[in-house]
């Protein structure tokens, strides 16, 4: 299943409205690079669970990440595409405090392993309301569903809870072209509402190398969570990002 993952993202792959989308209709974008995480607070479940923290009461172990995107763009301002963004984080350590975690109860002093698991997969529409030789700047709508789970586990219990959903957010790309084969580019899906917020924002430099390659450096942040009836969780992902365009 894992290979079957790592396949699908990296065969599906971004696209971003990049400087030279008439020259090329179809983009491939891979992104990879270190996580670390902010924070990761969760109470599952919102009523009787107990709220705990998986960098804070446990220790967030440093991971790798990648993730991937393909689409198209037409009549130069039209853009579609699909993302596939894996996320595994495993936070380590013994409990200062009892923990009550779905339906179970893991009690204060046993070494537990928590792995946070966050796989998103998104079909994105945008149009780039204004191009010139120096700037792009489009926005559209993004629909994405999130497949995540939490899974808590010592020497003698497990549990884990799941959800997987359907979120619309709202997308935005901004890409400035400063010097020659240098950009400036922001861009990402974001929303907020009263019951919860997704963020997901990249920030960095584009540099052409050639006529079909793009290489891009720089930080991303991923960020929301929900709180309502069922879960309360909210968490933070610091990404530094690198990656390659081909332009088709």
């Amino acid at each position: 299943m894992k290979i079957l993952h790592v396949a699908i993202a990296f065969a599906s792959i971004s696209l971003a409205a990049y400087s030279t989308p008439a020259l090329a209709q179809y983009h491939i974008d891979l992104e990879g690079g270190y996580v670390d995480t902010g924070y990761n607070d969760i109470r599952i479940p919102a009523k009787g669970g107990t709220r705990f923290s998986l960098t804070q009461d446990l220790e967030a172990q440093p991971t790798y990440f990648y993730r991937g995107r393909a689409g198209y763009t037409f009549s130069d301002r039209h853009t579609v595409s699909f993302l596939a963004a894996p996320l595994r984080v495993v936070s380590l350590g013994t409990l200062r405090k009892d923990v009550r975690f779905g339906y179970t109860t893991f009690r204060e002093g046993e070494y537990v392993e928590t792995t946070f698991r966050f796989d998103s997969y998104r079909v994105t529409y945008r149009y780039d309301f204004f191009t010139n030789e120096s700037w792009r700047i489009g926005a559209g709508f993004t629909a994405k569903i999130r497949d995540a789970s939490i899974k808590m586990e010592s020497a003698d219990l497990i549990a884990e809870e799941k959800n997987t959903g359907f979120v619309p957010i709202l997308n935005f790309n901004i890409e400035w072209k400063f010097a020659g084969p240098f950009s400036l580019l922001v861009n990402g899906d974001a929303l907020a509402s009263p019951y919860g917020r997704a963020e997901d924002v990249f920030a960095g430099f584009l540099y052409q190398a050639s006529k079909n390659v793009i290489v891009k450096l720089g930080y991303r942040i991923l960020e929301g969570g929900a709180d309502n009836k069922t879960v309360y969780t909210f968490s933070q992902f610091n990404y530094a990002a690198a990656g390659v365009v081909i332009l088709l």
